[in-house]
């Protein structure tokens, strides 16, 4: 049976659905200014925030991935803290520790950098996956589990993870359970060659990421993701959602396709597509255009085609043009 035709069907949005376009594109302008020839980057990245995920991005040093991180904070007027992660990084220096004060025998807890609105946690790949696993916990629930108590981590909460490839000297392979909590995978590459004349200029008097002035505040970005997990989505759009998540569980050149977790972060990021486009309803090209980032880096190749030079992005790709798409 075909479904109906939802711009039909569906009445024009209203409230924060109608005006979520202009706070995303005052936010998309904004960090613009200071990542230069970057649009489609920008709006993946912008709607990662609306949906509530975490961005793990993956890319050789210089192309701007702090720069970003500090965009973002600074756009939404939020507060902003860096760790750097190296091999001897332990997990208390990103969640905290009690200190102990003698005079009166009473122990202070002190927060680690992960209590703040904008965490970016750079080149992570250079601690050991047991300091890493410090930041699942926040990623998943925000909330951090310390010494037995539970304390909530600041809204909104939005982790930004930066990557060295993993051939680079010094580096470890982030575990299956830490790539899960990311919602999307992104490469930011380099610039064209326009845009980094623009950024030579940009850069000779100042850094223009000091310069950024605040263009929503953190209420606005609740509330904008709040209206994102009221977007509709229509009964054949999960379906068709989910026979792709289903395809990569079957393909046999995966040893591991999507999790349940992948499909709800799928369905998600596809809400938000939405609501940045003004819509309260979900499209099949909304599902289409995230999928390639929100997918393959949950994906595990066996060793037959991760030796063979299959792309695990290149199966995505395939898979949404074997899948039918709903009308």
């Amino acid at each position: 049976m075909t479904s109906p035709n939802l711009t039909q069907q569906l009445p024009p949005p209203s409230g924060p659905y109608s005006s979520a376009p202009d706070r995303l594109n005052r936010l998309k302008a904004n960090l613009g200014i200071a990542i230069r020839g970057k649009a489609e980057c920008i709006d993946v990245v912008t709607i990662a925030l609306v949906a509530g995920g975490s961005i793990l991005i993956e890319d050789v040093p210089g192309v701007g991935k702090t720069t970003l991180a500090k965009a973002v904070a600074r756009s939404i007027d939020a507060s902003f803290n860096r760790i750097q992660f190296t091999p001897d990084l332990l997990p208390a220096d990103i969640l905290g520790s009690s200190i102990y004060n003698p005079v009166n025998g009473s122990f202070t807890f002190r927060e680690g950098p992960i209590f703040g609105n904008v965490l970016l946690a750079d080149e992570i790949n250079r601690a050991s996956p047991r300091t890493q696993s410090a930041l699942l916990e926040a990623m998943s629930e925000q909330q951090a589990t310390i010494e037995g108590t539970r304390y909530p981590l600041p809204a909104p909460f939005f982790v930004i993870a930066t990557e060295n490839p993993v051939e680079f000297h010094g580096t470890y392979p982030l575990p299956e359970a830490q790539l899960d909590r990311f919602l999307l995978l992104l490469n930011l590459g380099y610039p064209d060659t326009e845009s980094e004349r623009e950024i030579l200029y940009a850069h000779m008097e100042h850094q223009p990421v000091d310069s950024l002035q605040p263009v929503l505040n953190r209420e606005e970005v609740l509330e904008l993701q709040k209206a994102a997990r009221g977007v509709r989505v229509e009964e054949s759009i999960s379906r068709y959602l989910l026979e792709i998540v289903k395809r990569t569980r079957e393909d046999s050149r995966l040893k591991l396709g999507a999790s349940p977790r992948g499909s709800l972060m799928l369905f998600r990021a596809a809400q938000a597509a939405a609501l940045s486009l003004g819509r309260d309803y979900v499209l099949p090209d909304d599902v289409q255009s995230l999928a390639g980032y929100v997918l393959p880096h949950r994906l595990i190749l066996t060793s037959k085609s991760k030796y063979g030079g299959t792309s695990r992005h290149d199966i995505v790709q395939e898979i949404l043009q074997q899948v039918r798409v709903p009308t």
